[in-house]
Formats: structure tokens, C-alpha cells, sequence
């Protein structure tokens, strides 16, 4: 297959009578032919609202076809998406619109008032809409804006994307993904998992996030490939889409991997899928087997960030060995794990995973300090402490930030989560280090619970299974565990909230 430089010439892949995009709530589809038609006039539509080469848009969609042709659409004209979380507070959307500085900013119509508030003076703001023919329309200030006759085209190095970091630990910084870096992100991917043309793809992530963006979908194009892509992500209908549309793969974050299994359909799994990825937080070793008694397929565990345009390694295939606890080998990216002074470690000592590849962004937008904080001879420091063995197969210890020094001892938060999660009473986990006169810091949990049990009990089984140093000083039930809406846990903000700080000014 001839190689790609940008989302244009991915899109531009597969059969052109073969489907490309299936909207399962009413079951159209696009053929590929029709969405490279509808993706180009819509594309002149946004040039005649003024986008051009270089410019951002911010969009706020719901998951669903008109997200996916949006994206296209911009990133053809060499322009940048943001796509924005629906959920947003309007002091978000203030924050992130004001970061971002966008050209124009769509908003489904009829929808999105937080964000319609936060858009400042001078900004506009296009309704999106289908229109009767299914195609999507834009409209600003009432007015249908209409295809234009010419348009801009994009280069490799065009920003594609912008998204921001999650922000658990400082302010929220910008990543410029480019064409290039998308493009090599969606190949790898296609190509590690053997994805082809017969290959259908269930999109049940966020069009927000990096993994539903890249890959749930433009890998599944990038293979010439379908994308089955929900207006509304709803765990209970999943199973019945799985089997409704042939979907060969999917992939999704542990947390609704877990309630996916707990909804499983008696008639189990299509006979179709062929494997099922979990990726964006850690995976424990009980939900992999559950998994994979379920599904009836392979689970393939992957790391990835926003910062490498998504995946960076990935339990591989059969024959391939996939290891439980282990997110894999690298796979379009060269890996190292170096320690403070940035000396590159031998295989099985653990310090802080760096990363170089094509998939890599060149660097955080107007933030020179991060930058150089996050980037040396070509290297990006993704602040995640881990393991490689010498088969080349990653292991992660926890985020060096969230790493709980208790008394000098290093204690990885996962180790403590896997133990808790091993009992049978404990559907969730997290574990976090709180302030100790005594130790510096201490071990503290979160659990939410699927039975009943007391903290003593969790408390004894940790003994049983840990040096007492690693055992909890205390076990929170919750009646859930707050996580992002990507679904990663954000173990410093669960601390503040059952540890509120202490205001020096006021005490």
C-alpha cells in the first residue's frame, strides 16, 4: 500500500463502493466514494466561512458521522481541529476556546448553550446540522453558508489536531499533532493489527480524545477499512451493534470494558470479532481474563498518549505472546527508560519511559518551559515510570508524579490496585499517597464496592498479599471512583477530595 502524507491521502483509501461509515441508530451508510464526496464539499463549505490554511476550529459534536467528516473536512484545508468535550462547563469551554483561539467554532444545532455562552466577541459560531439528504450543513447567525468553488490543501506539516493534556498535574497544555504525525500513527496501527479492508471498527470512545480519533477511526480508514460510529455511546446497545454490523475489532478504555462484561449478550460475541483492545489506563489482570473468556477473541493491552498521536506499544496478535500486566511492544516508536539524569537503564530496571517517533508531536504550543522539561535529543519524556524486559515488553509502575515515597521506599500505585482489585468484593480501585508527619507519605485507598465488605477486611487482605510498608493507612468506599470522561482515574484530584489541603492563610 502506498505510503500517506496526510488525512486526504488516507481517506482516499478502499474501495470506492465499499462502505467507509455506518451510522448504526438508523443504519445509512456512506460509501467510501460518497464520504470522499461529502467530506470535499464540505471542506469548501468551511473555506467559504473564512477557514483557511493554518487556522484552528473548535468544534463541540457529539460523537457521530458528522464529528468524523468535521475532522476530515478541517484538517484537508490544512486547518487545525479542537474538537471540545460536550460536557464542558461554560468556564471550561472560556478556558479552553480562549487557549485554543480559533477561527470559527461549530456547535450542533439546537445544542451546546454552555459553549455558545463562552465563545468571546469576534469569534463565530456555525450550527451544524444534516441536512435532508443526510449531508451535513453549517449556518452561521442564522444563514446556511454555502460550498465555495476553490479551497486550500494540506501539507504533512500542517497542524492537524489540537488537544490539550489532561492537566492532573499543572494547567493544561496544548498538543499540535501534524498531518504527518496522524498519518504514521493510523498506519502503524492498521498495520500492527493487521487491519484491512474486511475489517469493521466500532467506535466507542470520545471524538474528543485521541483514541477514538485515532484509533477507532482513522486507522480503520487508513486500512481501507469501516467505521461504525454511534451518535450516543450506550454500553447496553454495544452488544447488539457488535452483531448488527459485523464489527470485526473494537477498542475501549478498561472501564467500560467493564461494563460491557457485566451487560454481556447470552448469545456472547459476534462470530466476526477477531480481537478487542483496551487501552487509555491500566487494565487489571482479572478484567483481561474476563475479557477474553467473553469476547471469545484475543485482548490486546496498548499504551498511548495524546503526545504520540495515540499508541505507542501493544500486546501483539497470536501468535504473538501477550503478557498480563504488560502494555506490550513498541510499535511505531522506539522506547527507552532512562533515570533522572536521563542515562538510558538496562532491561529490567525501572525509571521514567521515553519515546521518539514519527507519531510524536513536535512540541507543546507557546510553552518553551514544559518543552524543554519534556524533551531532550530527540526524546520525549512521557512522565510514566516503568520496565522494559529483554523481549522488548513494557510494563508501567505508575506516573512518576503520582509515585508514593513512603519513609524512602518507592511504592507504585498499580501494584497496591491490583492486590485490592483481587478481592472479590471490589469492582474498583485507586490508590494515591497522603501527607505523614512520620513517613513523609503513606498509602491511602478508594474502593467501590460490587458486595459487601468492611475496610478491615480489605485492610487484612492487603496484608496478605503486600510488605506491610505497601498495606493502606486507610480504605475509602465510595460509591464510585470519579474518572475523567475518557475514563482515566485522576488520583491526585480523588486524594483532595476525601484529603482536602490545608489553607495556610486561613488555619
Amino acid at each position: 500500500m502506498e505510503s500517506a502524507s496526510t488525512l486526504d491521502d488516507l481517506l482516499g483509501r478502499g474501495a470506492p463502493d465499499a462502505a467507509a461509515l455506518i451510522t448504526p441508530e438508523d443504519g445509512s451508510q456512506l460509501r467510501r466514494d460518497q464520504l470522499v464526496d461529502e467530506v470535499e464539499e464540505l471542506a469548501r463549505t468551511f473555506a467559504a466561512a473564512g477557514v483557511d490554511q493554518g487556522d484552528r476550529v473548535a468544534f463541540v459534536l457529539q460523537n457521530g458521522p458528522e464529528c468524523v467528516k468535521s475532522l476530515l473536512a478541517i484538517a484537508s484545508l490544512g486547518a487545525a481541529v479542537a474538537p471540545l468535550n460536550p460536557a464542558y462547563t461554560s468556564e471550561e469551554y472560556a478556558f479552553y476556546i480562549g487557549d485554543i483561539a480559533p477561527r470559527l467554532v461549530v456547535v450542533a444545532a439546537g445544542e451546546g448553550e454552555a459553549a455558545r455562552a463562552a465563545v468571546p466577541e469576534g469569534i463565530a459560531v456555525a450550527d451544524a446540522s444534516a441536512g435532508e439528504d443526510g449531508r451535513m450543513e453549517l449556518s452561521v447567525a442564522g444563514s446556511r453558508l454555502r460550498p465555495g468553488s476553490a479551497r486550500t490543501t494540506a501539507d504533512p506539516d500542517d497542524i492537524g489536531l489540537i488537544l490539550h493534556t489532561s492537566g492532573t498535574t499543572s494547567r493544561p497544555k496544548q498538543v499540535p499533532l501534524l498531518q504527518r504525525n496522524l498519518v504514521a500513527s493510523a498506519e502503524t496501527i492498521a498495520s500492527f493489527y493487521a487491519l484491512g479492508p474486511d475489517d469493521v471498527s466500532l467506535c466507542v470512545m470520545p471524538l474528543f480524545h485521541i483514541h477514538g480519533l485515532v484509533a477507532s477511526t482513522l486507522a480503520a480508514l487508513a486500512a481501507g477499512g469501516s467505521v461504525v460510529a454511534p451518535r450516543r455511546i450506550a454500553p447496553r446497545r454495544v452488544w447488539q451493534q457488535l452483531a448488527d454490523h459485523g464489527v470485526t475489532w473494537f477498542s475501549a478504555g478498561p472501564t467500560l470494558h467493564h461494563m460491557l462484561l457485566d451487560r454481556a449478550s447470552d448469545a456472547g460475541a459476534p462470530s466476526t470479532l477477531r480481537f478487542t483492545r483496551s487501552c487509555s489506563s491500566a487494565l487489571s489482570a482479572d478484567l483481561f481474563r474476563r475479557a477474553e473468556e467473553t469476547y471469545g477473541v484475543p485482548m490486546l493491552e496498548a499504551y498511548g498518549m495524546t503526545e504520540a498521536s495515540h499508541q505507542m506499544s501493544s500486546n501483539p496478535l497470536p501468535p504473538g505472546e501477550r503478557l498480563v500486566g504488560s502494555v506490550g511492544v513498541a510499535t511505531g516508536t522506539e522506547i527507552g527508560i532512562v533515570d533522572g539524569d536521563k542515562r538510558f537503564l538496562e532491561a529490567g530496571e525501572a525509571g521514567e519511559v521515553c519515546i521518539r517517533g514519527p507519531g510524536v508531536t513536535p512540541g507543546y504550543l507557546a510553552n518553551p518551559d514544559a518543552n524543554v522539561d519534556a524533551f531532550f535529543d530527540g526524546w520525549f519524556r512521557t512522565g510514566d515510570r516503568g520496565t522494559l524486559d529483554r523481549s522488548g515488553y513494557l510494563r508501567l509502575v505508575g506516573r512518576l508524579k503520582e509515585m508514593i515515597l513512603r519513609g524512602g521506599e518507592n511504592i507504585s500505585p498499580l501494584e497496591i490496585e491490583d492486590v485490592l482489585l483481587s478481592h472479590p468484593a471490589v469492582a474498583e480501585a485507586v490508590v494515591f499517597g497522603v501527607p505523614d508527619e512520620k513517613y513523609g507519605e503513606v498509602v491511602a485507598a478508594a474502593v467501590a464496592l460490587a458486595d459487601d465488605a468492611t475496610e478491615e477486611e480489605l485492610t487484612a487482605h492487603s496484608r496478605a498479599h503486600l510488605a506491610a510498608f505497601k498495606v493502606p493507612a486507610a480504605i475509602h468506599v465510595l460509591d464510585e471512583i470519579p474518572r475523567t470522561p475518557t475514563g482515566k482515574v485522576q488520583r491526585r484530584r480523588i486524594a483532595e477530595v476525601i484529603y482536602p489541603p490545608v489553607d495556610d492563610a486561613g488555619a
